[in-house]
């Protein structure tokens, strides 16, 4: 598909964005949807961020680094916050925020237990919609706390669609839209649908407020939120901040009375200490539920605001409220003419948005489409983590405890973080992580390519990555190591812009090299152990993937991986790619292109000749050296084995004439290895014009191929396992030190303990992976053509080229969010009644991962993220920016 020829207007406010430093809109859903339980806000002795500021002090406690809510929005400073506050007249809280269980409270690692659905959203946020469904009856919190612990591992999880809360239909479906008229004027509608056939009450409280940056001593005097204005119909009140200075939040005047109170902790509920003042952050709570109307009656400001609405709403009827959020003040009735912005808006995503729908994509798909990029930007959250203040502690706040300072993240003092950043999920994994954010950049290259480069330049800034060169992996442990996928990224962005904006951003490509080039140097100083060109880097990424912890292996011994060494031998292919794409527009960059190239055989050579490679099973294996020099292969057919089809590069000579010197180079570096008897790299040429450069012969690709694509190994419903089903009946076990070690397949949820237990890469089917494995696919056939063919599936006589294989595997990953025959999605497999129902049939959730057998939907519920890149593969015909 050719460049874009018709800018629509949301793409005129993208392009607008694109010129300033930092593309971003002011307003946004940078709202997190938990602020608790993070290491952020741990300031314990012993790093138990869970259970320091749990679940139920959330209300009640006043947070330090940022702010959390239902459907909320927030400046990208986070000063200034509007949520949703919901009360079904049953509760014991306020729904103010999501409520799921801490790691150690699910029986597989946290968990939201939560509905709630990301149904629209573009790059701008001009236009935003959330649906939120909250049960008429009492919310079942204690039924999931007692539930879940009462499961073990080998039990699901126990959801709140199985409480039976939902059964009767007893439910609201409470829609959050918004709508800008400008970048600092948003029109918010509130529309609560009773989906029960009798009427239902509900209190709506749609909430204003103002984050606490006053303890820590950041903002002097504290803000304010005061009555300013009131009409017959309407009432404004007006923000005072210091940081963002004034704006005017108006709302239909309501029946009950206007709640202010601070954002300040209730000290005395917390902690048994006094308060200083009755005007705390869960004063509402008390009024409310407990009716106490005078608590706040003579509060006529505050930090925290909260016009207060009782509904009764109809069976199978809805109500709607609007709301208005503006910078400047506005002269007449703020009102007037607000669902006309609505319905503009929305054809304005509409017309954006059909852009990138396949001509021949049926509605279904066009909305799984749709969903999944809204998702990816609802997940776009501010973070600020200043790891140095927060070793020490804020001035006139008492002092953390002396063992935090040797303890997480003692040596990242120089994190001085506080950006807006795409999250893997906004409820289980409120914060960055490195590997995750390369797919989310992937996907924001299709709909807003300079957000993307943003992101990807961000992570390598110096106020995130380390000196030496290592990018922060997330919150948790920054000195993590995920797999090295942000040149792969950056690559791909510049591509993807390319492809479908028409821009050249050399520019880009120069800036992120450089800092790449650091960090490719820390992967081989830090993770080369011997110097050998074979890399390990703990877990990658990929949690229990391996039969032993790859991040606490035993003393003295040390694993050759597979997969450190072949994203590792991708990364200096992307890095050649990079230079030789800047290469030809800077010539300057010829030499370092050589560089990577050279880097690249050594490291292929060490992969291949090293004893990972069997050759009676046709794969890759992991190579486990005990302190007594015994090298053990440990034969465990997973994608760590698949991961050495992800480096793999054509390069194309003519494109290659004005650089003479790359050429000659690697040609005389060919020759000196022949004539040496080294090892030379799989290189093949076609018609004389392209160079295929990949980590394995033709040979070993098909043998890899065969297994891979087969049924009873990893070829699953929904794409490629992350273990082979082969290890169901046959377990792989090792023996160290006395102790057995065991891996099987196991295609649901995690029975390890292993890294919190919480995911799972022992059989289920994983989108990044399978992503790569796609993308490679694509880039072979465009080398092989028609001459390589293999069976889809291994042994059914069904011969299809490497592009359609590719095409194939894209399919059954978007088949897992796809209406079956019987109008079913195997992502919803557990509870298909649900989403049977006319209202809920067009719902979807992007999972983490999904079932090996079943394809249901596992892990984080609304991990768009990654997951997201489901968008791109729906039009993956149309977009040949490879």
């Amino acid at each position: 598909m050719s460049a874009k020829t018709i800018i629509s207007a949301e793409q005129q406010r993208l392009n607008q964005n694109a010129t300033h430093p930092v593309p971003l809109e002011k307003w946004g859903p940078y709202l997190a949807e938990r602020q608790w339980g993070t290491v952020r806000e741990d300031y314990s002795s012993d790093g138990n961020a869970w259970n320091y500021f749990p679940f139920k002090q959330s209300h009640a406690r006043a947070y330090r680094w940022g702010e959390d809510g239902i459907a909320g929005i927030s400046d990208f400073g986070q000063n200034l916050c509007f949520a949703l506050t919901l009360w079904n007249g049953k509760d014991p809280l306020l729904k103010e925020r999501l409520f799921g269980l801490t790691n150690g409270e699910g029986n597989h690692g946290e968990d939201c237990k939560e509905l709630y659905y990301y149904l629209d959203n573009t790059p701008t946020h001009s236009y935003m919609r959330f649906l939120y469904k909250y049960p008429q009856n009492a919310f079942p919190y204690e039924d999931l706390i007692r539930t879940n612990a009462q499961r073990g591992k080998s039990d699901p999880e126990y959801e709140l669609l199985d409480t039976g809360i939902f059964n009767e239909n007893k439910y609201f479906d409470v829609y959050v839209t918004y709508a800008k008229n400008d970048h600092e004027d948003i029109c918010i509608e509130i529309e609560v649908f009773n989906q029960s056939e009798e009427p239902a009450d509900i209190t709506l409280l749609p909430t204003l407020w103002c984050r606490n940056r006053w303890l820590s001593g950041d903002l002097h005097p504290r803000p304010t939120i005061q009555v300013a204005e009131a009409d017959a119909d309407w009432q404004m009140v007006s923000v005072t901040h210091g940081f963002i200075g004034t704006y005017h939040f108006y709302f239909p005047k309501p029946a009950e009375d206007l709640l202010f109170t601070e954002n300040d902790s209730n000290l005395e509920r917390l902690f048994g200490v006094p308060n200083p003042s009755p005007y705390v952050k869960d004063a509402f709570h008390d009024v409310i539920i407990q009716g106490n109307n005078t608590l706040l009656k003579d509060k006529l400001s505050g930090t925290k605001f909260a016009p207060v609405y009782r509904v009764t709403v109809s069976g199978k009827s809805s109500q709607k409220i609007y709301f208005r959020l503006s910078k400047e003040k506005l002269a007449g009735d703020p009102f007037a003419g607000i669902e006309q912005t609505f319905v503009l808006r929305k054809q304005e995503a509409d017309i954006f948005y059909q852009y990138f729908a396949p001509l021949n994509a049926t509605e279904d798909a066009k909305n799984i489409q749709r969903q999944a990029f809204a998702g990816l930007l609802w997940s776009k959250q501010y973070y600020q983590y200043d790891v140095e203040r927060w070793l020490n502690g804020d001035h006139g706040q008492p002092a953390p405890p002396e063992s935090r300072k040797y303890g997480r993240n003692a040596n990242w003092k120089y994190i001085k973080n506080e950006d807006i950043i795409s999250m893997p999920d906004t409820w289980e994994y409120p914060w960055y992580a490195a590997w995750d954010l390369a797919f989310h950049c992937v996907t924001f290259g299709l709909i807003d390519p300079a957000f993307a480069k943003n992101q990807l330049i961000l992570m390598l800034r110096e106020w995130y990555m380390n000196p030496e060169g290592q990018i922060p992996a997330y919150e948790w442990n920054f000195s993590d190591v995920n797999p090295p996928v942000h040149a792969w990224a950056a690559l791909s962005v510049y591509r993807i812009e390319r492809t479908i904006h028409g821009k050249h951003d050399i520019n880009f490509l120069k800036r992120i090299f450089q800092k790449l080039l650091i960090n490719f140097t820390w992967w081989v100083n830090r993770k080369d152990e011997d110097g050998n060109n074979i890399f390990s880097g703990g877990f990658l990424g990929l949690d229990n993937i391996g039969v032993l912890n790859r991040s606490a292996i035993p003393p003295n011994c040390h694993i050759e991986q597979v997969d450190g060494t072949s994203w590792m031998a991708m990364y200096a292919l992307n890095m050649m790619d990079i230079a030789l794409e800047i290469a030809v527009y800077d010539k300057s960059f010829e030499d370092v292109a050589t560089k990577f190239y050279e880097h690249y055989v050594l490291i292929a050579e060490s992969l291949n000749e090293a004893l990972m490679w069997d050759e009676k099973d046709h794969f890759f294996y992991d190579v486990l050296y005990h302190p007594n020099g015994e090298a053990i292969p440990m034969k465990v057919r997973s994608v760590v084995g698949l991961s050495v089809l992800f480096a793999v590069s054509i390069i194309d000579v003519k494109k290659m004439t004005p650089l003479p010197d790359f050429i000659k180079r690697i040609a005389w570096f060919k020759n000196y290895r022949i004539k040496t008897g080294k090892y030379l790299p799989n290189e093949e040429t076609k018609d004389g014009d392209y160079i295929l450069i990949s980590l394995i012969p033709k040979e070993k690709l098909i043998g890899i191929l065969e297994i891979m694509l087969d049924e009873e190994e990893f070829l699953a419903p929904g794409g490629i396992r992350a273990l082979s089903k082969y290890h169901d009946q046959h377990p792989y076990f090792i023996h160290l030190d006395g102790i057995e070690h065991t891996i099987r397949y196991d295609p649901g949820e995690s029975t390890s303990y292993m890294f919190g237990g919480n995911s799972n890469w022992r059989g289920p089917v994983w989108t990044p992976i399978n992503y790569l494995l796609i993308k490679a696919l694509k880039k072979y056939h465009q080398f092989y053509g028609d001459s390589v063919k293999l069976e889809f599936p291994t042994r059914s006589g069904n011969w299809m080229t490497l592009g359609e294989i590719s095409n194939a595997l894209a399919e059954r990953m978007v088949h897992i969010f796809e209406k079956d025959s019987a109008g079913n999605r195997p992502v919803h497999k557990d509870h298909e009644a649900f989403y049977s129902r006319p209202e809920n049939q067009d719902l979807l959730l992007f999972y983490e991962y999904f079932h090996g057998d079943t394809s249901r939907g596992i892990g984080a519920s609304h991990q768009t993220g990654w997951t997201a890149v489901i968008a791109e593969l729906i039009n993956d015909d149309a977009w040949e920016w490879e």
